[in-house]
C-alpha cells in the first residue's frame, strides 16, 4: 500500500467535518434490518458511519481501515451514539482475524487498490461464516460517465478500481446470490458522494 494511498485517506478524514456524513448508507440500512443480528466486519470503513448504524441495532461491530484519522473520526461519533465498536488499523493479511469469525461483511465503497482487491475479497470470504452474509456497493465500470458530468458524485477516476458483476460473481463464486445488479442511484452522503451515479449492489450469502 503506497504512501501515497495513506495520505490522501488521512488528509480526507483529517478535517473537521464528516467526508461521507454520520448517516448510514441506505442499501446497509435496508439490508441490514433483515438480517438476524450477530458478528459483523466492516471492511475500509473510513469515519465509521456504518459501523455505528450496526451497533446500534444491536451486532457486535468489527472494522479495519489504513487510515487512523478515520478511526478516531469513527470512535467520535461511536462516543457520541453511545455505542462500542472495534476498529483495527492496518492492511488486512496483518491482521488477526479469525476463520469463520463473522456472520455478515460489510464493504460499502470498499474500494481497495486493484492489485490487492481480489486478495482481500477472498481473505474477507475465509473470515465469513457458512451461512453468512456479504453486503457491498460500490462505484460500477459505468460510473466515469457520471463522474465527468458531475464531480461531486467522487468515487475512483480510472477504471480498473470501478466494479463489475463478472468481477464480483469470480471473487465471490462459492456464493448463492441474492441481489447483483449494477443500477443508478442518487447519492446525498456527505461531502464527496452527491448526485446521480452507477452503482453495483451485492447482496449474497456464502454457501455451506
Amino acid at each position: 500500500m503506497s504512501d501515497n494511498w495513506l495520505n490522501k485517506w488521512n488528509d480526507r478524514y483529517s478535517k473537521k467535518e464528516f467526508a461521507y456524513g454520520k448517516e448510514p448508507n441506505n442499501f446497509l440500512k435496508e439490508k441490514l434490518q433483515n438480517i438476524n443480528t450477530g458478528t459483523i466486519l466492516f471492511g475500509a470503513e473510513g469515519e465509521g458511519r456504518n459501523a455505528v448504524f450496526a451497533s446500534k441495532k444491536g451486532w457486535n461491530v468489527h472494522a479495519f481501515d489504513i487510515s487512523m484519522e478515520g478511526k478516531n473520526k469513527a470512535l467520535e461519533i461511536a462516543k457520541e451514539n453511545n455505542v462500542s465498536i472495534n476498529y483495527e488499523i492496518g492492511l488486512l493479511p496483518d491482521l488477526k482475524y479469525e476463520n469463520e469469525q463473522f456472520d455478515a461483511i460489510a464493504l460499502i465503497y470498499a474500494h481497495f487498490p486493484p492489485k490487492i482487491r481480489s486478495e482481500y475479497h477472498k481473505i474477507l470470504n475465509n473470515k465469513l461464516k457458512k451461512g453468512g452474509i456479504v453486503i457491498l456497493e460500490a462505484f460500477g465500470k459505468n460510473h466515469l460517465d457520471y463522474q465527468r458530468n458531475n464531480p461531486k458524485i467522487g468515487g475512483p477516476s480510472d477504471l480498473d478500481s470501478l466494479f463489475s458483476t463478472d468481477e464480483i460473481k469470480l471473487d465471490f463464486e462459492n456464493y448463492e446470490i441474492i441481489e447483483l445488479i449494477e443500477k443508478e442511484i442518487e447519492l446525498n452522503e456527505g461531502l464527496y458522494h452527491n448526485g446521480k451515479g452507477s452503482v453495483i449492489r451485492f447482496l449474497g450469502r456464502k454457501k455451506q
